[in-house]
């Protein structure tokens, strides 16, 4: 059986109930709580005129476009060779890729001039569907397989062979999602209904901390509040949000909340630079849900429709003003301008490209 998550219920709900950024671009401090999802934070200072995206999908490829101040997006390439790569993140002139096979890798591409293929890894899991680079070490997490796999990250940007591979113990792990926070590493899994905490030193990970969520719940990814005090985590199998408070590595449940009527399966939950506002794109009810936050308690703001179906991920500009959000079955990416004193969201414009399943900005 084929691990892909492509159409999503190729595991169905049924079956798994019994067993995540903020528009800031700023390095983390050593040591402090980092509060965006690594994949954002993980990337370098950004020039305020690059506006390129990279765009993640099933097939073969990366999609390479552009935007204009009004979210206006043009496609210009791809980067071919790279397969079913569902999950990509930047680092300065790196790209890293997820391979999203029953055999997992992931691949590192050279973006400096011409995009060039550096190299691929095996990461020894299957179904790889989300990256984080802390340090020098390239973490996957994989969801077909249930584990935390590590590459170190040469000079030159090439991945080197494995270090470490962490399964998450239980009958059906599922990894989804791997967050640096300072210090600590935070490892959410779907399967197991838990957000694992790791210390990473000299290429492998210690496990600290494991945090449960409501059992069904199905945690897939988080995303923190700028003080690091707080972290909100989109539940796919029962539409929720659950938050928590966060110290030191340590997460603990406060409430968990409903995201939308109906059958829904929350896909990517992001907050704004200021925390002031939390988003959450909903797969099913096609709408992405805006929240107000004080940190420990979330309000509904709105929920407008997310101009397409399967809203699977969503990602800030740089500026904090766009949003864009990649819906999958219709094959199209929505850009909202983000009304930064209400948190409202207002369509600007549309974009076709096949199976859009990331963004990366």
């Amino acid at each position: 059986m084929s691990v892909s998550r492509r159409g999503f219920l190729g595991f169905s709900a049924a079956a798994l109930a019994p067993f995540h950024q903020a528009a800031n671009r700023e390095a983390p401090e050593p040591g402090a709580p980092q509060p965006q999802p690594q994949p954002q934070a993980s990337e370098v200072a950004r020039d305020g005129n690059d506006s390129t995206l990279y765009l993640g999908t099933y097939g073969d490829g990366i999609g390479i476009a552009t935007y204009d101040a009004d979210g206006k997006i043009t496609a210009t390439g791809s980067i071919a060779g790279i397969p079913n790569a569902s999950f990509v993140i930047r680092s300065g002139n790196f790209l890293y890729a997820v391979n999203e096979q029953d055999a997992g890798a992931v691949t590192a591409i050279d973006i400096s001039g011409t995009p060039r293929l550096l190299n691929r890894q095996p990461n020894k899991g299957s179904g790889p569907c989300h990256l984080a680079k802390v340090g020098d070490h390239l973490l996957s997490a994989n969801y077909g397989s249930g584990d935390i796999a590590v590459h170190p990250i040469a000079a030159d940007g090439s991945l080197g062979q494995q270090t470490d591979l962490v399964k998450h113990e239980d009958s059906a792990p599922h990894a989804h999602q791997v967050v640096q926070a300072g210090e600590y590493v935070l490892a959410v899994d779907l399967g197991t209904d838990s957000i694992y905490t790791y210390t990473l030193a000299d290429g492998k990970l210690a496990l600290q901390h494991q945090a449960k969520v409501k059992t069904g719940a199905g945690p897939r990814h988080l995303v923190f509040h700028p003080s690091g005090k707080y972290a909100y985590v989109a539940d796919e199998l029962d539409s929720t949000v659950t938050i928590c408070g966060y110290d030191a590595g340590v997460l603990t449940v406060l409430e968990s909340i409903p995201v939308a009527e109906g059958e829904n399966y929350p896909g990517e939950v992001v907050i704004s630079a200021d925390g002031r506002f939390v988003y959450v794109t909903n797969r099913g009810h096609n709408s992405v849900a805006v929240y107000s936050t004080d940190g420990p308690h979330l309000e509904l703001v709105g929920i407008p429709n997310c101009g397409g179906d399967w809203p699977r991920h969503c990602v800030f500009d740089p500026t904090g003003r766009l949003l864009f959000v990649a819906n999958q079955k219709s094959n199209n990416i929505t850009t909202f301008l983000v009304d930064r004193t209400t948190g409202g969201l207002t369509r600007t414009a549309d974009f076709s490209t096949p199976t859009p399943v990331c963004v990366n900005v």
